[in-house]
């Protein structure tokens, strides 16, 4: 028996209360319409004949055509409203309903209150009170007839009081006659008092037509709801016959299934007692085997699980949930493959869940787990909703497997050759290493004995040996002879000890070897690296030594002389910087081997260090010998060669010291041999030198002077001296040269020429150009403080402070210290210092004249500078060397010289200064020849800072003579 279980609302179902509103709500509309036209019958009747009664009040000769028409109309509204209710009543309902029909009827209720409208406003005389009265009362009731009539559905009401009133009450309120102004105010309270009684009867009709419908549909309902229910009540009484037999039926089937409950019961029993006994049985063997179980339903994220204290040392009850508990606990790094084992289990790829992972136990450390599982039970979709399954600790096994495993990784990682042997001596396993050592592989090996490998009868007995003391002593070690698989012998230490078990029996011997080869090799190549010089073959200083010691020896015992000869190649430090290492390298190389060639009587041939070798003569036969045996060394140098892609001329300064005419100690003979070469070196190089008592001597006042100087700039002995240069176009002082001076207290000022080359060699000369420049520029800006004219100063620059790469930054710090501006002061370097590292000086001198700073080339012509290096240089003086001054002549060489210099400055805008100038006919000749500026003994020597400043006061009084 089907019940609807629709709700219920006032005896009717949502549903059907909803239907019935639908069709009433259509019946309703064609209702409203049906009662609009029969109503409308009396309204239209009282508009026509208030109509004529208004017609006849208002009738004379002036609106006989004006009324004539409005009653026209009137009447014409009239016939067509009759019509139209006759044809409505004589249309079918279905035709009832069409939405013309209530168009049809608002838009003739709009033209009738249009026409009573016009009738009031147009033709009802504006002064007669009686006339007004009574028209605007007849049509005020016509008004009120169909005003009632039409309040049935609003619409009607509104399409034809709004037209009939609005425009009324308009033109009368905006009447200029008082009378009219009342009626107008009348007619308004008329639309009002209208609009309400309109709204209370359409409120009156719309609840009587719902409620009338509303019964109507619960009538045809509730005849509808008793067929039904007739129909029911005959399925209720097949229904009950029906389950009165299947009652017969159940009973029935409820004996037969009491009998089998029974026999079921005894059965379960006894199942009950067998599978309490198995389960006590598998209690016991999950005991044993630390198996801990787990049951994890997978939609609750529940989980029961046993040994849970004992693998995890965790209480179970923290952890009963899977996802929530356990989770939290998995090694980041396992959750991955923890997870898609899951999956792939899940989704029926594998037959079983299995997977090893680290979970961290309570006391912070982590425990690896073997987990086994397998889903039991899925729902209607297939999804697993529920897995059995066992884990437990396998923590141990994973140790020992991750201990197997580095001891195979050592075992194959060994340098040294392992091999294991069992107590029979058979080969069971070999390493990668000794396969590299000996060549033999391990399927070679394995499984035969030692004495099977061994190839000759002496090295079997070595082994025999080898055999008895290891298993006397359980240990043995050292040095075999051995061969490879292709026959090669090698030496080798063998180390051989004994794996025992717990019991203490050896049940495996290891042997580790290493080939010495290799080491054999290094011990050699160090001994000769310890006497022998890597580079060049000759002996190094080590060697020398001792050779030196023993030919020192011999020379005692024998009387014989014995010459040290000590080469220093010149300018190597300027290759070795230009060219690079390997260059020089190869360099150093040729140079060892024509030594090697060149004197091959020599008893030893040496390399000291970088550039210095050293030749030991174990006897000679005169001195004229040894000079043409060093004047052939050099020229063997000297010859040129090609290195690396250049062709290079080299040179070399040559020192010879003998024993024992210059020393009786071997120390004594090396420091005389580095003497005479030194002074060699001071001469020019290219060249030999004998060590003389003499020589000893300048050598020590050398080094005295050295310390000298050192003291002097320490103590501020240096002093700056200005010599002015003379500007030719004007004959005035604009510049000087700021030259350093030494002042020694007991020996009075000392020439530059004995110290600015010691210094050079020193490395002073850095701290004496240092000096001269913040002194200069000191000076200079004290000058311009005075309010002399404004001098440019001039300081020379050596290539060592080109070389320290600082200079740039030096200039810039001394500027900003003393206030000088940069266009007063001027930095000049020799031309032939341009040549060293060319692209550094240019790149240093450009920065300089970004500063400000004028640059100049001093001594040019004296350097092999040619004319697109000068291009490059960004330079702005040109400084004419005073050797060619010196022998100044109309038409000489160096007239040629200077006049061709000058005028190649010129063309490259450069301005020329010639140095040296000491007599009046080079000045002429120089200012003929349009030389800019000029310095020399003529104008002034140089003289301290207030000598100049008089020398620059005397010159401004001649010239305001």
């Amino acid at each position: 028996m089907n019940v609807s279980s629709k709700p219920v609302r006032n005896g009717l179902s949502v549903d059907a209360d909803r239907e019935i509103r639908q069709q009433f709500a259509a019946e309703l509309a064609v209702e409203r319409t049906r009662l609009l036209y029969q109503g409308s019958r009396i309204p239209t009747l009282f508009m026509l004949l208030s109509g004529l009664a208004s017609a006849v009040l208002m009738w004379n000769e002036r609106q006989s055509v004006w009324l004539s028409g409005w009653l026209l109309t009137l009447v014409l509204l009239a016939v067509l409203r009759l019509i139209q209710v006759s044809a409505f009543n004589l249309a079918l309902p279905s035709r009832q309903s069409k939405p013309h029909w209530r168009r049809m009827f608002l838009l003739g209720a709009a033209a009738s209150g249009l026409t009573l409208a016009a009738g009031a406003i147009a033709l009802v005389p504006a002064d007669a009170f009686i006339q007004q009265a009574m028209v605007f009362g007849l049509i005020a009731a016509a008004i009120l007839s169909a005003s009632v009539a039409y309040a049935i559905s609003l619409p009607a009401f509104l399409s034809f009081a709004l037209p009939c009133l609005l425009p009324s009450v308009s033109y009368l309120l905006g009447s200029g006659h008082e009378m009219l102004r009342g009626w107008g105010l009348l007619a308004a309270i008329l639309l009002v008092a209208l609009m309400v009684v309109a709204l209370q009867v359409n409120r009156l009709v719309q609840r009587s037509l719902l409620q009338r419908f509303h019964n109507l549909a619960l009538i045809q309902h509730l005849e509808q709801a008793k067929l039904q229910s007739d129909g029911l009540n005959l399925e209720l009484a097949h229904e009950i016959e029906q389950r009165r037999r299947a009652e017969r039926e159940l009973r029935q089937a409820h004996d037969e299934l009491e009998q089998r409950v029974v026999q079921r019961t005894r059965e379960r029993d006894a199942a009950g007692h067998a599978l309490s006994e198995s389960e006590e049985r598998l209690g016991l063997a999950l005991e044993a085997s630390e198996l801990g179980l787990w049951d994890w339903d997978l939609v609750t994220d529940e989980v029961h699980h046993s040994h849970l204290q004992e693998i995890f040392g965790i209480d179970p009850q923290e952890v009963t949930g899977v996802l929530s508990h356990l989770k939290p606990r998995l090694h980041p790094d396992d959750l991955p493959a923890l997870r898609r084992a899951l999956v792939e289990h899940m989704k029926g790829l594998t037959d079983g869940y299995q997977i090893e992972y680290r979970v961290r136990h309570a006391d912070g450390h982590w425990v690896w787990v073997e987990d086994r599982g397998r889903g039991v039970d899925r729902d209607a979709e297939g999804r697993v909703v529920r897995m059995l399954g066992t884990r437990r600790d396998i923590s141990h096994w994973k140790n020992r497997e991750e201990e197997q495993r580095l001891s195979a990784m050592v075992f194959e990682a060994a340098h040294e050759g392992i091999v294991v042997l069992d107590t029979d001596y058979q080969v069971l396993a070999v390493n990668r290493a000794f396969s590299q050592l000996t060549g033999f592989r391990a399927e070679d090996l394995v499984g035969r004995l030692v004495n099977d490998i061994v190839g000759d009868r002496e090295s079997r007995q070595r082994y025999s040996q080898i055999r008895q003391e290891f298993e006397v002593s359980g240990s043995w070690q050292g040095e075999l002879i051995s061969s490879r698989k292709n026959g090669e012998l090698y030496p080798q230490w063998l180390q051989l000890n004994a794996v025992r078990d717990r019991q203490g029996q050896v049940i495996h011997i290891v042997g580790f070897f290493a080939d010495l080869s290799a080491r054999r090799e290094a011990e050699e190549r160090l001994r000769y690296l310890s006497q022998y010089d890597d580079l060049t073959g000759l002996a190094n200083r080590s060697l020398f030594k001792e050779r030196l010691h023993q030919a020192g020896e011999r020379a005692r015992q024998s009387g014989r002389s014995l010459a040290l000869l000590h080469i220093d190649l010149d300018r190597f430090k300027l290759l070795n910087d230009s060219l690079g290492h390997e260059v020089a390298d190869q360099l150093l190389r040729q140079m060892s081997r024509r030594l090697t060639q060149a004197v091959p009587e020599a008893d030893t041939i040496a390399r000291l260090s970088g550039d210095e070798f050293a030749v030991l003569l174990d006897s000679y036969v005169s001195l004229s010998s040894l000079a043409r045996t060093a004047s052939r060394l050099l020229a063997k140098l000297r010859v040129p060669m090609s290195v690396g892609g250049h062709e290079l001329v080299v040179s070399a300064s040559l020192g010879i010291s003998l024993l024992p005419e210059n020393a009786r100690e071997i120390s004594t003979l090396v420091s005389q041999a580095g003497m005479a070469m030194q002074h060699a070196k001071h001469l020019g190089g290219n060249t030999f030198q004998f060590f003389t008592d003499n020589l000893q001597a300048c050598t020590v006042e050398r080094l005295q002077l050295e310390n000298q100087l050192r003291k002097g700039i320490e103590q501020g002995q240096l002093e700056v001296f200005y010599q002015p240069k003379l500007c030719l176009a004007d004959d005035s002082i604009n510049s000087a040269e700021a030259l350093v001076r030494w002042r020694r207290p007991e020996q009075g000022l000392v020439s530059p020429g004995d110290f600015i080359g010691l210094a050079e060699e020193t490395g002073l000369i850095g701290a004496i150009g240092e000096f001269v420049l913040r002194k200069a520029c000191q000076q200079a800006r004290d000058w311009q403080r005075q309010g002399l004219a404004d001098l440019r100063v001039s300081v020379n620059i050596s290539v060592h402070q080109l070389r320290k790469g600082n200079l740039t930054s030096l200039v810039r710090q001394v500027l900003d210290e003393t206030g000088l501006p940069a266009r007063l002061l001027e930095l000049e370097l020799t031309e032939s210092q341009l040549l060293d590292n060319v692209e550094n000086v240019i790149t240093t001198f450009r920065q300089l004249r970004e500063l400000g700073v004028k640059l100049a080339i001093d001594d040019f012509g004296t350097g092999y500078s040619s004319l697109s290096y000068l291009k490059r240089f960004p330079v702005d003086y040109v400084k004419i060397d005073q050797t060619f001054i010196r022998d100044l002549s109309v038409g000489g060489e160096d007239a040629a010289i200077t006049r061709a210099i000058i005028a190649m400055a010129h063309s490259l805008e450069l301005k020329v200064v010639a140095e040296g100038v000491e007599t009046q006919a080079q000045m002429d000749f120089l200012k003929s020849q349009q030389c800019d500026e000029v310095q020399g003994y003529l104008i002034s020597r140089p003289v301290e800072a207030q000598v100049f400043v008089e020398l620059l006061k005397e010159q401004a009084a001649t010239l305001w003579r």
